[in-house]
């Protein structure tokens, strides 16, 4: 007997966990381009990290860039193509982009996944409320690094 909902049903699973705690921003300490520590400590998973650069809903990362990911419909062209990222940055280059990349370029049309304030446009419900946890981004950092090629 095959079970074709069980591979959806634990990467939702998977997603929800990493997903617990999303709504508290962490505190980080940029030095340059790069938050060199990860945030509260967390180690990351690049399994997890490439469910939410895929989630269409979350980080939806997909709208703006490509990865090396030919299963993947209706892949970016705005924002640079991820694939070998992970030998163009550092993981701590990769963390300060996901988290605010407006300390890397102040006109960045990438939105800041970690920081609350000074945001525009965003509704009530959410305005205390980063997209992506700490834990999410330090997957996300971990899937990003392990794009080599």
């Amino acid at each position: 007997m095959t079970v074709r909902w069980a591979a959806p049903v634990v990467a939702a699973c998977l997603l929800a966990l990493a997903t617990a705690g999303a709504s508290e921003v962490v505190p980080f300490q940029a030095a340059g381009d790069t938050i060199e520590q990860p945030l509260r400590g967390l180690s990351g998973d690049a399994v997890r990290g490439a469910l939410v650069v895929k989630n269409r809903e979350t980080g939806n990362c997909l709208i703006c860039h490509a990865i090396p990911d030919r299963t993947e419909r209706f892949q970016g062209e705005i924002g640079p193509p991820l694939a070998g990222v992970g030998l163009r940055l550092t993981e701590g280059q990769i963390r300060l982009r996901l988290v605010d990349p407006t300390q890397v370029n102040p006109r960045a049309i990438m939105p800041a996944y970690h920081r609350v304030s000074g945001l525009t446009n965003v509704d009530a419900r959410y305005a205390k409320m980063p997209v992506l946890g700490a834990q999410e981004i330090e997957d996300v950092v971990a899937y990003l690094a392990s794009l080599k090629e």
